[in-house]
């Protein structure tokens, strides 16, 4: 009996040498290497993704820490000055009131975001997808207002300059448009809202499945959000160089704009566009090649996901960005301030003083 088992097992394990042995006959040196290449490829990725998620994450926490709260603070303080002060406001403080409160609806989005395992690797929380479709939505229309009134800013200017007294750009003009505006983000936002009510009535329609497309969502929005205010701009300021050019008796208008919102809307256009640019470029990427995080072996690549991620911390930054700006660059915002200031601090006295210069302001 012992002698028969030895010699099983003898017999055994010479039929695994043999295996072992025409397996690796059968595998030339050029898979070995290959998947030894495969590995440590795969080691280096892993790698780099922890490295560039440790970099999200204090990137996201920084954001959080500084950028949020002075977003928060300042455009808040904007919408509060201007609001106080209707009489005083300009056709460019109805555009920046209107981007300032597109901004807080940023700094709602943002901390839901950035909080997320998404962004940090220390979240605070994971949501479904229902929040994220919502949250997608809001990020969607902040941006088209964001961007339409920064190229309707441009255009309004270029009317005021060449045509002082038509009042085609006036307060009361810019508060209907801005309204459009919004009302044109919720519609082109439509689609966002499409792909989540198909996301649960998908077994009782087929057809919903063709409508959840993504690559054409993110399609819609490069062109409506991105494309044609990049043109719009370009085409006002190319208007705008022109009118500059030319030297005319109306240059001296006391109904022409102050010089000083000539660099503000400079500035704010260029600074909404380099922070915008990286977020679209990302969805233009993804129209053009799909989901380019995967190749066709289902690699992974983390660095798509961190440009992806760090577009949208650029795009989140906008929404401080431009009260800063507009803080720093309009010098009517002081005296707005002080006096909404001196309101709140006599408005249980009787403030003569305030009375009297509201009425030489509308007089």
């Amino acid at each position: 009996m012992v002698s028969s088992s030895c010699v099983s097992h003898t017999l055994t394990c010479v039929s695994v040498t043999v295996d072992l042995r025409e397996l690796c006959q059968r595998w030339s040196p050029a898979m070995w290497s290959s998947m030894l290449y495969n590995e440590t490829d795969a080691i280096v990725d892993l790698q780099l993704s922890q490295d560039l998620g440790l970099i999200l994450s204090i990137l996201s926490l920084v954001y959080l820490l500084v950028c949020f709260p002075l977003g928060l603070c300042y455009n808040i303080l904007l919408v509060a000055v201007n609001l106080s002060n209707k009489v005083s406001m300009t056709m460019p403080d109805v555009y920046f009131v209107n981007m300032a409160i597109a901004g807080l609806v940023l700094n709602l989005v943002a901390p839901v975001e950035l909080l997320s395992s998404t962004f940090t690797r220390w979240h605070a929380w994971e949501y479904n997808d229902e929040v994220h479709i919502t949250l997608l939505i809001l990020f969607n229309i902040s941006s088209l207002v964001i961007m339409y009134s920064t190229t309707l800013l441009s255009l309004d200017y270029y009317i005021e300059r060449a045509l002082p007294r038509t009042y085609m750009s006036s307060v009361y003009n810019t508060k209907h448009v801005c309204g459009f505006i919004w009302g044109g983000a919720v519609l082109t936002s439509f689609s966002s809202l499409l792909f989540y009510v198909c996301n649960h009535i998908s077994t009782k329609m087929v057809e919903c499945s063709k409508m959840q497309n993504k690559e054409a969502a993110d399609a819609i929005m490069m062109f409506i959000g991105y494309a044609v205010p990049a043109v719009a701009v370009l085409y006002a300021f190319v208007l705008i160089l022109r009118i500059r050019k030319e030297s005319t008796p109306l240059d001296q208008d006391s109904a022409r704009l102050d010089p000083s919102i000539h660099r503000l809307l400079l500035a704010s256009v260029c600074v909404q566009f380099v922070l915008w640019t990286p977020y679209y470029m990302t969805l233009l990427v993804h129209t053009i090649a799909g989901a380019p995080g995967y190749i066709s072996n289902g690699h992974y690549l983390p660095s798509y996901h961190f440009m992806r991620c760090v577009s949208k911390l650029l795009a989140f930054s906008s929404s401080f960005a431009m009260p800063l700006m507009y803080r720093q660059m309009n010098k009517n915002f002081s005296g707005k301030l002080q006096r909404l200031l001196r309101r709140l601090h006599c408005r249980d006295q009787s403030c003569t003083h305030e009375h009297s210069a509201v009425q030489q302001v509308v007089t």
